[in-house]
């Protein structure tokens, strides 16, 4: 797709240093090898790639591999973080509105995440920005930490933590609804299983019941959720971390559109994939634990 955009590498590079003649940019698009076809460019990139060779950014004038491994530790942090908060409020609010299904808390907590689905990501950074940082001047707008600070070990880590508050709750909140809707509706078709009722022959009632019966059982479409929205999780931090200016994978994938980086951003999209991949074994992993079954089923076959 980007390769099919008008304009190229150089044409984004010429207009960020203000216009260049004829002959330099002929020189540049002989240099960076796009004066050859699209077919030629991604022969060369996949040979590349088969050695351990990410490519050349054109944007940033570095190796692809560097500037890669160089924002990998802020996007695991930021995503983790996001993805951590979004699964665990989630399945806290979905076991209270699975607790009493169609009860008031239920209704409330079922229009409240529906109108926090609906929120634009960019929106709700912009709001967060407002109230805590312009109006109560509590939390940072921006970055990752402070630059220049100095600090290092835990006095670094709280700096981090103190600035990714916002950029984290703007992703988690969006996200905490699906884990939500997904218990609160598992719980609530759980609830009517026979095995439930067998519980409650056998003595088992309350927080008992809802927590080691109703919820555990109605977890495991939650667990796989956590795996695949590690994807779409990646995909929403291009807008939160372009409003924070959180130099992660996200924001570079949109400086990599911008500038017309073709091997940047699919270097992005590569080191996504395997993060993507990971957390859906991880997903799986964890699924097998809760329910011994699945690793049961797996032997069988």
């Amino acid at each position: 797709m980007l390769e099919s955009a008008s304009g190229d590498a150089v044409d984004a590079y010429v207009a960020g240093i203000g216009g260049a003649d004829a002959a330099r940019i002929a020189e540049l698009r002989s240099e960076w090898g796009l004066d050859q076809g699209p077919a030629f460019r991604l022969r060369a990139y996949l040979s590349a790639l088969a050695h351990g060779d990410f490519g050349w950014s054109t944007a940033f004038q570095r190796p692809v591999l560097g500037i890669l491994l160089e924002r990998l530790p802020v996007t695991l942090i930021t995503m983790g973080s996001a993805l951590a908060l979004a699964f665990l409020l989630g399945i806290a609010l979905g076991f209270l509105a699975g607790w009493r299904p169609n009860g008031w808390l239920d209704r409330i907590l079922s229009l409240g995440s529906l109108a926090l689905y609906a929120m634009p990501g960019f929106w709700l950074s912009l709001v967060l920005i407002l109230v805590f940082s312009v109006t109560l001047r509590w939390l940072p707008a921006s970055g990752f930490e402070t630059m220049a600070s100095g600090k290092a070990g835990l006095e670094r880590a709280k700096d981090i933590a103190w600035h990714l508050v916002l950029p984290v709750s703007a992703l988690g909140l969006l996200y905490m609804t699906l884990f939500l809707r997904l218990l609160r509706d598992g719980m609530e078709e759980v609830w009517h299983a026979d095995f439930i009722r067998a519980a409650r022959a056998r003595g088992v009632t309350g927080w008992r019941l809802a927590l080691n019966h109703v919820a555990r059982n109605a977890l495991a479409p939650v667990i796989t959720m956590l795996g695949l929205q590690s994807a779409s999780l990646l995909g929403g931090s291009v807008v939160v971390e372009s409003v924070f200016a959180i130099p992660g994978f996200g924001r570079l994938a949109a400086e990599a559109v911008s500038r017309r980086d073709t091997p940047l951003l699919l270097g992005v999209v590569l080191f996504s994939a395997v993060v993507v991949i990971v957390m859906n074994l991880l997903a799986d992993l964890v699924q097998a634990w809760l329910d011994p079954r699945i690793g049961a089923s797996e032997r069988v076959a």
